[in-house]
């Protein structure tokens, strides 16, 4: 049984839909101690079971930090980050920002993680077993 949940940038020019194997009450987010993640309060959910679609009416900004392995998207009008990518074996995988969703408030408590120790090659496999398959449509 999947579970579906939807949600927007905040000026609603990004469309996401997430598509989970539970309830999302049954889920805590996770808060990356990075420079980045904390600098801009960010906070991510994702299932590697599940799904995520962003839909965008334009032009996504990707930005990279740290081991520059990850792309963060975001909203080039109300500059909000709506999630983080990867490619490993050719699929992409991420994670939503969990503030997008509408119903965010029915989650846990977010979970700190930290992955700044880890090497570059450790980050891509924790990364394969945590993130889920990420589809983007946005205008060329």
């Amino acid at each position: 049984m999947s579970v579906f949940h939807s949600g927007t940038c905040d000026c609603n020019q990004i469309e996401l839909y997430v598509r989970l194997p539970e309830p999302l009450s049954s889920y805590s987010p996770r808060a990356c101690d990075c420079d980045f993640c904390s600098d801009n309060d960010l906070v991510f959910l994702s299932d590697p079971s599940g799904s995520l679609e962003l839909v965008s009416t334009i032009s996504l900004e990707h930005i990279t930090q740290g081991s520059r392995q990850a792309e963060f998207l975001k909203c080039m009008n109300c500059e909000q980050i709506v999630a983080v990518t990867t490619e490993v074996d050719g699929v992409l995988i991420g994670s939503v920002n969990s503030d997008c969703l509408y119903d965010a408030d029915l989650l846990s408590v977010a979970t700190p993680v930290s992955i700044q120790s880890l090497s570059p090659k450790d980050k891509k496999a924790r990364w394969d077993k945590t993130w889920m398959p990420v589809t983007i449509s946005e205008p060329d």
